[in-house]
């Protein structure tokens, strides 16, 4: 997995989540977060942040939806004043999340003292297989 480019690897898993990732009706409208001036162009932009979401699970977990909202967050232009960082949209990385466990290819885990969602057997595979895909073309 390291061998292959994470952007491709990224637009093969948004491939595989077409079926289990169903974007909802409102997500044609939101911003992906506070600091964005526009919704996403790309019409598939849901299973993009799914599959992107399933890869940070797997080199991050146990992980929550806090945290990733950091790692998704961006700078925010303020006009004036000097540019600041805030975070990204909760409610869509939670309802990915949440889709994502419903496919079973994330669940709950708490490990001492850190708790989140981790990839399952299942999530791990279906990264292998899009890899393997990916390395042999």
């Amino acid at each position: 997995m390291k061998d292959v480019d994470h952007t491709k690897l990224v637009d093969v898993l948004a491939k595989k989540l077409e079926s289990t990732c169903v974007a909802p009706e409102w997500a044609m409208f939101v911003k992906t977060g506070h600091g964005k001036q526009r919704p996403p162009i790309r019409d598939d932009w849901w299973q993009v942040r799914a599959a992107a979401v399933l890869l940070s699970v797997q080199k991050l977990g146990p992980i929550g939806v806090s945290k990733l909202r950091v790692k998704y967050g961006n700078r925010k232009n303020k006009g004036n004043k000097p540019e600041g960082f805030v975070k990204g949209s909760g409610n869509i990385l939670r309802k990915v999340l949440q889709q994502l466990e419903a496919a079973k290819l994330l669940k709950k885990e708490e490990t001492s003292v850190h708790k989140g969602r981790e990839i399952t057997k299942e999530g791990n595979k279906l990264i292998i297989d899009a890899s393997k895909e990916l390395k042999g073309n």
